[in-house]
């Protein structure tokens, strides 16, 4: 807000003008606005405050790809977000080699899709690490066959279930992984000047490091895009937020499945015997008839039993509990 004059000093600008002593023309600031050009063939249509927010929900969701893909691969895996920036769909075309793993996801319930764009020297890692291999890529970059790529698109529509989470706190969506393209040309899912924004993840896969971009048409994203700002998202994560999270995660927790396995004994055999091993014969183990027996959960010993039965099924009855300082 501009200094706002008293009356006495209104008074003496308006006789200083009516005895000629001050010139309108020369009180008028002679800085010259700055112009800047709009390029409407390239309209913003993202702004630093969306860009920002879409970084926030793909660094919740490297942190989900960092977790779970380790499952799969049983290597480490780290994920970073590298970059985010607006171009137009035919850049971002133009930019992509060849052959490319692009999966096209259908980002429902919001009209149209979203694409990602799979490194091809990740993809090879995994399909080496998941085949038996250390993980290595290839020297040189060759077409994937129908095998690899039913194997690579079971890794995509496992990165295509964890966009749910990330995305809860903006619009509950529900994404399915329609197709998988190799060929940029086969992917024209939207005009090539219509805007896009691309946030770029840094994915390292052992010493395997590569890229995984996630182009995001305005067309897709154009009904939440009131919603794609921090002061927003915060607030929807507030009002999320149960006094009883704790409990409601705890009993998550309690509905999945563990294995859980019982010892009976162990032995030690040549593969002479074991190969000639025939019904009715008798195996000597390390264990008595009376003693304990140890319970695994998972590879962990937890608890010691005893054998017996339940109605028609085998059972144990637990004897003791090992902690894990035991």
């Amino acid at each position: 807000m501009g200094e706002v004059l008293s009356q006495s000093e209104i008074d003496n600008l308006l006789a200083a003008f009516s005895s000629g002593e001050l010139d309108v023309d020369n009180m008028q600031d002679g800085e010259e606005k700055q112009v800047k050009n709009y390029d409407f063939s390239r309209p913003t249509k993202f702004s630093k405050e969306h860009l920002r927010t879409l970084e926030i929900i793909f660094e919740h969701y490297g942190r989900l790809i960092s977790t779970n893909l380790p499952a799969y691969l049983r290597k480490n895996v780290q994920v970073t977000v590298a970059t985010s920036e607006t171009v137009s769909f035919s850049e971002f075309t133009n930019a992509l080699s060849n052959p490319v793993i692009l999966g096209i996801i259908n980002f429902s319930p919001l009209n149209g899709v979203i694409l990602l764009d799979l490194a091809t020297n990740l993809a090879y890692a995994m399909l080496d690490r998941m085949l038996g291999g250390m993980g290595v890529p290839l020297e040189k970059n060759r077409d994937f066959s129908e095998i690899e790529l039913s194997i690579i698109q079971k890794v995509l529509v496992t990165m295509t279930q964890l966009l749910r989470e990330p995305w809860k706190n903006v619009v509950d969506i529900s994404p399915i992984l329609s197709r998988v393209e190799t060929n940029s040309q086969f992917a024209q899912v939207i005009a090539p000047n219509d805007m896009i924004a691309i946030v770029t993840l840094n994915v390292k896969i052992g010493e395997v490091e590569g890229f995984v971009n996630f182009c995001l048409p305005f067309f897709t994203l154009e009904d939440v895009m009131d919603r794609l700002n921090t002061k927003y998202w915060f607030a929807s994560m507030q009002e999320n937020h149960d006094e009883h999270y704790e409990e409601y995660i705890e009993s998550l927790i309690r509905k999945v499945d563990i294995p859980i396995k019982a010892v009976l004994g162990k032995s030690r055999i040549s593969v002479g015997d074991f190969m000639n091993l025939q019904v009715g014969d008798c195996i000597r183990l390390d264990s008595k008839v009376d003693s304990d027996m140890d319970i695994y959960v998972g590879n962990i010993r937890k608890f010691t039993a005893l054998p017996g039965a339940n109605k028609d099924s085998y059972a144990v009855r637990i004897t003791s509990v090992i902690r894990e300082e035991e």
